[in-house]
């Protein structure tokens, strides 16, 4: 059947929309032609239990990522905002930092509060242990304490006078200085003393020795008690002074138990350590020059608040895209400093929050390709998910590469929706070889490619250019600009009853036509800007093609477009070059003579057949066994080669052409070289659905262009792919002028008739009269050779 021009695109209509350009509709507020995704994902939502994230995947430029953040802002704005999280310094344990929540916005308020508590302790203390009131209760303690101590050592000058001794204290010790006829004796008279005396007076010695130890036992006993009671001073006066500082943080913290304990943990340290509150100025200790960089640590940090989650500016639950997924990203980091040029150290205030923290009571939405490309980030999500708390460790601690000191944080727990974005192909994968993806991505939104083509998705698509025009202040589309988009959109999938969702694509073609219409200083965008914008993106891509093309022009390639030859036929392929895909003709050659090998396929014995391919060989010795050996032995040889094929082969959208090109070499019936073919058959004869229609019409169009347009040419399809026909313009203008024909065929008869111009029981006839004419040579052969 021969394919009139309307049959070779989608003629699309919109006036029934009643617009004159995209300025009359409103924009598009919807995700178009992915219902089946958008379910899957409101429901992925929508569950609360445990292990219910989403994947969605699907190919790239649907539009995946935009219609999660879009989606999940606006759900989100309904939602309460979740607490802020601070680290506080542990009093118990340092290497643990406590981790605590507050209301939404409270963090950084409860840190100043801490901030301006530690600050009017800090003056309020100077104050008031600077004070006379102070320094007199001071006094008085040290005044008692001085009279009991001078009442103890006046006692002990008493008693060592009745042993004829002074007493003298030096920073060494007690000194007994023995008197004689009221005479002190210095050292270098008491070697002159008689032996008696010498003895008495040490007898007298150890006796005060005994004495003097007691005394200095109660002395010690009286001191401790003057620093008791100092500090018992201290600590009273500090209660006093701080308890309203105290009572008005606990007040206003009431109701949260982490921070009650904390500022009573606080309070403790402070009495605890009020010698660091009462010092003037922090000592500066000279260092040596090489450690300059050394900076010493306030003695107040350990009171800091470090406010790692701040949402007091979020409306709603938190959306977060995390477009750099590492592990610190993630799952945050503690830092380090380095001081004195080769130390490090660490503590609390810098610990830092990832993704993870700031998407805690929302949502978080993170590309799997990128994310399973750092280390540990997967399995560190993974532990996450599995044990609803958030571990902060770096990655060093983790591998054991370093000794340095280092925290562990208290762990905060989590409630968030991980959306997981990436192809089906990661999606397999994980699903396949990881045990802990199907737990805990149990929600798939797989996004479709394309979508029905029918009046909601039409308007849909006018309200999609709409929404183009007015966020990026493009010029507004006229009716039959959008009509070409569209149709283009159809060309993207090749389905005249389809349209592309691949937006990305569609966005590049609205931005280019766009610049073209400004280009021309054009009020809007037209039909020729769409067109030009097309065209001129495929021109860019297009270098391959016109390089093959001129090969085949100047006769490096062969290809003929024109004549009639036998076993031979031009096949249609297509060529991927990353960035384009075009059509290219194959010339299939065949030969035949007795034997008894069959059908031989060159490229199979040479080991450049893929299976698919070599299928469809054995497909065609299927048919030819059905259609000539019911009542005779085939006695064939038959080769069938790819010419100037130097690449592998794979797909069997070739064995119609195969098929025809072998029927012509058993009949010697010749092939219409100006008539190129694609189809796969099966073993009855019927021709089947291929893929890449469109291209290769046009790819075998542009060759006949260049040789030359005689009216006789064309292309032969299956006819199940006639809604695949989204031709360009030109080949349908072509084909309306006569110039080149399409053909859509439902079998192997219907192509050969096209091909030979014969009636393809004649064909068949003559194939059969020469197999039989091979099987008697054979067969006279093999008598004679039995002579």
């Amino acid at each position: 059947m021969k394919l009139t021009p309307d049959k070779l695109k989608k003629n699309v209509d919109l006036s029934s929309f009643e617009f004159r350009t995209t300025n009359e509709i409103e924009p598009l507020t919807t995700i178009i032609g992915q219902e089946r995704a958008k379910r899957a994902f409101e429901f992925g939502l929508s569950v609360t239990t445990k292990g219910y994230n989403i994947y969605m995947c699907g190919p790239t430029g649907t539009g995946k990522t935009s219609f999660a953040e879009n989606y999940l802002k606006e759900i989100a704005k309904n939602k309460p905002a979740p607490d802020d999280w601070v680290y506080v310094y542990n009093f118990v344990n340092p290497d643990s930092p406590i981790a605590i929540s507050l209301p939404k916005g409270m963090g950084k308020v409860f840190k100043k509060d801490m901030a301006d508590f530690l600050e009017f302790v800090i003056n309020d203390l100077k104050k008031v242990f600077n004070s006379e009131e102070y320094e007199n209760d001071k006094n008085n303690i040290y005044n008692e304490y001085q009279e009991k101590r001078t009442q103890l050592l006046d006692n002990l000058a008493e008693e060592a006078r009745k042993y004829d001794f002074e007493i003298k204290y030096t920073p060494s010790g007690v000194y007994f200085i023995p008197i004689i006829n009221g005479k002190a004796i210095s050292e270098e008279e008491y070697p002159e003393l008689e032996k008696t005396i010498r003895d008495e007076i040490e007898r007298k010695v150890k006796k005060l020795q005994l004495e003097t130890q007691e005394v200095l036992k109660k002395i010690k006993i009286l001191e401790k008690e003057l620093k008791e009671r100092i500090k018992e001073l201290q600590k009273r006066i500090a209660v006093f002074t701080i308890s309203h500082y105290v009572y008005e943080i606990r007040s206003k913290y009431k109701d949260n138990k982490k921070i009650l304990d904390y500022i009573d943990n606080v309070t403790d340290d402070i009495i605890d350590n009020l010698d660091e509150f009462l010092d003037k100025e922090e000592e500066d200790t000279p260092l040596p020059l090489q450690f300059a960089s050394y900076k010493k640590m306030s003695r107040f940090d350990r009171y800091k608040v470090n406010v790692i989650v701040d949402n007091s500016e979020l409306e709603g639950a938190p959306v977060v895209y995390e477009i750099n997924p590492t592990y610190y990203n993630l799952i945050g980091k503690i830092e380090y400093d380095n001081e004195m040029g080769n130390i490090l150290v660490t503590d609390y205030t810098k610990i830092k929050a990832g993704a993870i923290h700031r998407a805690n009571g929302g949502y978080l939405i993170l590309q799997a390709k990128d994310l399973l490309s750092y280390p540990q980030a997967w399995e560190a999500l993974k532990r996450v998910l599995k044990t609803g708390q958030i571990y902060i460790e770096n990655l060093k601690d983790i591998y054991g590469l370093f000794i340095t000191p280092s925290l562990k944080p208290e762990p905060i727990p989590v409630d968030l929706k991980v959306i997981l974005i990436g192809s089906e192909y990661i999606y397999n994968i994980l699903y396949t070889y990881d045990e802990d993806f199907k737990k805990l991505f149990k929600i798939k939104a797989d996004f479709d490619s394309e979508m029905d083509y029918n009046q909601d998705n039409l308007y849909k698509m006018i309200q999609f250019i709409s929404s183009f025009c007015k966020k990026e202040g493009a010029l507004p589309f006229c009716e039959d600009a959008v009509e070409k988009v569209i149709e283009y959109s159809c060309r993207l999938v090749e389905n005249q009853e389809k349209l592309s969702t691949r937006f990305n694509e569609i966005v590049e073609i609205l931005a280019e036509a766009n610049t073209w219409a400004e280009l021309e200083e054009s009020s809007m965008v037209k039909r020729e800007h769409v067109s030009r914008a097309i065209c001129e993106k495929e021109y860019r891509s297009a270098k391959y093609e016109e390089k093959i093309n001129q090969m085949i022009e100047e006769g490096t390639i062969l290809v003929d477009v024109d004549g009639y030859k036998i076993g031979q036929i031009n096949a249609l392929a297509i060529l991927d070059v990353g960035d384009y895909v075009f059509g290219k003709p194959s010339l299939i050659t065949v030969t035949t003579s007795s034997g008894r090998s069959g059908i031989i396929n060159i490229e199979r014995e040479v080991q450049m057949s893929g299976k698919t391919h070599s299928k469809g060989i054995l497909i065609i010795s299927g048919y030819i066994s059905q259609l000539f050996a019911q009542d005779m032995p085939l006695a064939l040889n038959a080769t069938i080669c790819f010419e100037q094929l130097y690449s592998g082969i794979e797909g069997d959208s070739a064995s119609a052409a195969e098929l025809c090109a072998l029927l012509s070499a058993l009949s010697d019936v010749p092939i219409y070289q100006g008539i190129a073919i694609t189809g796969s058959v099966n073993q009855k004869g019927v021709i089947q659905p291929v893929g890449g229609v469109t291209k290769k019409i046009e790819g075998f169009y542009y060759v006949c262009k260049k040789k030359g347009l005689n009216g006789k040419q064309g292309v032969i399809i299956p006819h199940q792919n006639i809604k695949n026909l989204v031709l360009c313009d030109e080949v349908v203008e072509e084909v309306k002028k006569g110039n080149f024909h399409v053909w859509a065929i439902k079998t192997i008869d219907e192509a050969i008739e096209i091909l030979t111009g014969k009636k393809f029981e004649e064909v068949v006839l003559l194939a059969r009269q020469k197999l039989k004419k091979y099987l008697d040579n054979l067969v006279s052969f093999n008598d004679k050779k039995g002579e």
